[in-house]
């Protein structure tokens, strides 16, 4: 037998508000059990679960997130991303298209935002 993963937890300071920022992210709801001040929030269809800890983040995260946008380009979406709260840690673009931006959330946790399938295929 084997084992799946139900979900990928992510210790915040507040899991409302950073769950709230993710769900702006990949454009799917906060589990509608959720709200303001629950110490645990679910991003539902992501299995992104959002647990608050006392604890501040401290160092570069050990596992990070890579997202592709669906529906324009890497650049555009690294631009909306920073609109919603994110701020530019590593720029690893390219002059010829390739490569990625790593981004952190409103609490520091790095992602990066890769191309576009299309980006990819052209």
């Amino acid at each position: 037998m084997t084992s799946a993963i139900r979900h990928v937890t992510i210790d915040s300071a507040d899991a409302y508000r950073l769950a709230g920022f993710w769900s702006q992210v990949l454009g799917l709801p906060v589990h509608e059990d959720d709200e303001p001040g629950d110490e645990d929030v679910l991003i539902e269809g992501a299995g992104l679960l959002f647990v608050t800890v006392p604890e501040r983040k401290s160092v570069k995260n050990r596992v990070h997130l890579d997202v592709q946008p669906q529906d324009r380009t890497r650049d555009e979406e690294v631009e909306r991303l920073l609109a919603l709260g994110a701020t530019l840690v590593d720029d690893r673009r390219d002059p010829d298209g390739r490569g990625w931006a790593v981004l952190a959330d409103p609490e520091g946790n790095e992602f990066c935002v890769e191309r576009s399938a299309a980006e990819r295929a052209g």
